[in-house]
């Protein structure tokens, strides 16, 4: 990713620095990342050659709490991309009134080139590099693209290793027997439906919804959008996407993913409902009411704002909206519910995880997901109001919520 997607975080900041009147003094210190790290990991691999990783930690601010942010493995992870995203953290922890700074971590990697064991060592040498600057007290990472409880476990174990004791509360996102919680891995998915059912004022019924990205995050979606009454009607991953006019079955769906792991969803000749093939860029340009980008940043850009016929777009990517398609969109009555808010989920999930490990104790849960779900829907409340307040539209008004708690709080710690 490049610089640009930095410059659109802060150009964001800024304008809305300017709307609620941001003291000077705290915006000169959320501008700025606190530390930025960058290691070299060197990796055994399976054919006794050493190949060298480019691994990265950006730590934004902790001014409310310990740095929080996921790692993730991808090709095209690079220094610019970890930093905007990790003060994208910053801004959502704020938001969601979670005792956490914003960070972000990364890989440059394609995780599927390598076997278990290399991604194994790698996993555990991004920990004995990182170690010296994480922790349960200090920053607590989490699973992101390209990442899974799997490597959590990896990551916790070396920390561990390291620590000389178990520390679960060193990293979340972990399996259930290594003191992660089950509902971590539906909470990005169901935290964006709870707040979308929220928003629509408690009625999904018979609302049409395209997904763009079927892995956790969509496909967790899906499962709750359909549960609430409202209808999928196309789905995608990395290879392409289908279209069911009259709906999917998204059990069916998930189903034939658990037992074809590695698939396409295209690979499906011989689903129960009729649906045709189409592309991750068509699937964007469908008459529906609602449209989900699930998987990877800037789908929606200004070469295809202007195609989106959706009423609402519900981010439960990272900023998968560039900058002038936020403004194509809003300009066409095309309502955003914005990353920040939309996806806040996870990062609500992961600190349910770390409470519970740092207290030895496991919630119920439908206790984990009331929890998630008042969450959720008083963050929207708060966004609403000072959308009202303000004047401006939901990501701007998810911004100033943010902005304003943090402001208060880096005045409130001082500057001697």
């Amino acid at each position: 990713m490049t610089q640009e997607f930095v410059n659109q975080v802060l150009k964001t900041f800024d304008t809305t620095a300017e709307v609620v009147g941001l003291d000077p003094r705290a915006r000169e210190v959320l501008r700025a990342s606190k530390r930025i790290h960058e290691f070299s990991i060197p990796v055994a691999m399976d054919d006794g050659s050493v190949r060298v990783f480019q691994g990265y930690r950006v730590q934004h601010n902790d001014v409310l709490g310990p740095y929080k942010g996921g790692i993730r493995f991808a090709p095209d992870v690079d220094m610019r991309e970890v930093q905007g995203l990790a003060m994208l953290m910053t801004w959502k922890t704020a938001l969601l009134q979670l005792p956490f700074g914003g960070a972000k971590g990364g890989i440059a990697v394609d995780p599927s080139a390598l076997s278990e064991h290399e991604l194994e060592r790698l996993s555990r040498g991004y920990i004995d590099a990182a170690y010296p600057v994480i922790g349960p007290e200090e920053d607590v990472p989490a699973p992101d693209l390209g990442t899974s409880p799997k490597i959590m476990a990896w990551m916790m174990d070396q920390y561990s290793r390291l620590n000389g004791f178990a520390v679960p509360a060193a990293v979340t996102g972990k399996p259930p027997e290594l003191g992660g919680v089950k509902a971590r891995l539906v909470s990005t998915g169901y935290g964006g439906v709870v707040l979308l059912r929220k928003f629509m004022g408690g009625d999904m019924e018979g609302a049409r919804v395209a997904i763009q990205g079927f892995g956790n995050v969509g496909s967790n979606a899906a499962k709750y959008l359909e549960r609430f009454g409202a209808t999928v009607v196309a789905i995608s991953d990395a290879g392409g996407g289908v279209y069911a006019k009259d709906g999917l079955d998204i059990k069916a769906e998930l189903d034939w993913q658990k037992v074809n792991p590695g698939k396409s969803l295209i690979d499906w000749k011989d689903r129960p409902q009729k649906a045709e093939q189409i592309s991750n860029e068509e699937i964007l340009e469908l008459e529906v009411d609602v449209l989900v980008p699930a998987a990877i940043e800037a789908v929606l850009h200004e070469k295809n704002a202007k195609q989106v016929k959706a009423k609402i777009v519900l981010e439960l990517a990272n900023a998968p909206t560039t900058g002038e398609a936020d403004e194509m969109l809003e300009k066409n009555g095309v309502i955003v519910l914005p990353d920040v808010l939309a996806n806040a989920g996870g990062v609500v999930g992961s600190y349910f995880e770390w409470v519970q490990n740092l207290e030895r104790l496991a919630w119920e849960e439908k206790q984990f997901l009331e929890r998630l779900e008042r969450a959720m829907e008083g963050a929207l409340v708060d966004v609403e109001d000072a959308c009202e307040e303000y004047g401006v539209n939901l990501r701007t008004g998810s911004y100033a919520v943010a902005l304003d708690r943090l402001g208060r709080a880096v005045l409130s710690r001082g500057f001697s």
